[in-house]
């Protein structure tokens, strides 16, 4: 895929960013990056693959950091080191593992333009319960099914279900675990959309991950300095802002589409 020098430099941005909110916050890699993708190209089949493999080498390095820590924390009165929340994870994967497949089915055989459509729809829905400072939230199991499967279906499409999976795990989790328990819940569910892109003989672009590696590896190293602030700070406003800037970029994606 040729691209333009500028394109290039603003790809390399995003991912920076990518790579920022995906260790800052737990979640947000895909979200909060593919409408500036799409603004720039305009195929998220393109994209999609740099940013599960870039998922699955960061969920790893997070997952060898957890294993660190509970060995480091071994016998120590911190209840609150950063683990990972295995009964989460298998109850989370066992609702999911079916919608994301049929989401991943969806992407691979709808038109480009549909689900470039669908994707800006729901981030703008996204934006709009961040500037209202009401995420989404799950208060109770039946709910809990509902937002999953919702939630894994539109992760198969586009890897932007995260805000549906987080309104249950904010449930079921602790703060403490939140970033490590999502992490191996993205690894998982990154494979098999991964796997199944491999076997639909889309390409995984791995030269062109490899290459804005670095540039996710910044943001990544950035975002993890950032991640204990942001855990203890009220980040109502950082969401609010957050919101506003995807509720622009989708209004823009929405439109180019129309053009």
């Amino acid at each position: 895929m040729a691209f333009e020098i500028y394109q290039i430099v603003l790809i390399a941005a995003v991912f920076i960013w990518s790579g920022f909110v995906r260790s800052g916050l737990g979640f947000g890699g895909a979200l909060f990056t593919i409408p500036f993708l799409l603004l720039i190209h305009n195929d998220p089949l393109y994209f999609l693959p740099i940013i599960s493999l870039h998922l699955l080498f960061f969920a790893a390095l997070t997952l060898m950091q957890s294993r660190h820590n509970e060995v480091r924390m071994s016998g120590s009165a911190d209840i609150d080191a950063p683990r990972v929340n295995w009964p989460f994870v298998r109850f989370a994967l066992a609702i999911m593992i079916l919608p994301k497949i049929a989401g991943v089915i969806g992407l691979i055989v709808l038109p480009a333009d549909l689900m470039n459509t669908v994707i800006f729809l729901m981030i703008a829905a996204y934006s709009v319960t961040y500037i209202l400072g009401r995420p989404l939230k799950s208060n109770s199991r039946w709910l809990d099914v509902v937002f999953l499967v919702i939630g894994a279906y539109v992760s198969g499409t586009s890897l932007i279900g995260g805000p549906l999976v987080i309104a249950v795990a904010l449930r079921h989790i602790k703060i403490s675990e939140f970033r490590h328990t999502l992490f191996v819940l993205w690894a998982v569910l990154v494979s098999i959309k991964l796997i199944a892109f491999a076997f639909a003989g889309v390409p995984l672009n791995v030269l062109a991950a490899l290459w804005l590696l670095p540039f996710a590896g910044i943001g990544h190293v950035i975002g993890q300095r950032l991640h204990e602030t942001l855990l203890h700070q009220d980040t109502t406003k950082f969401y609010q802002v957050i919101g506003w800037v995807l509720l622009t970029s989708a209004g823009m994606g929405l439109y180019q589409l129309e053009l």
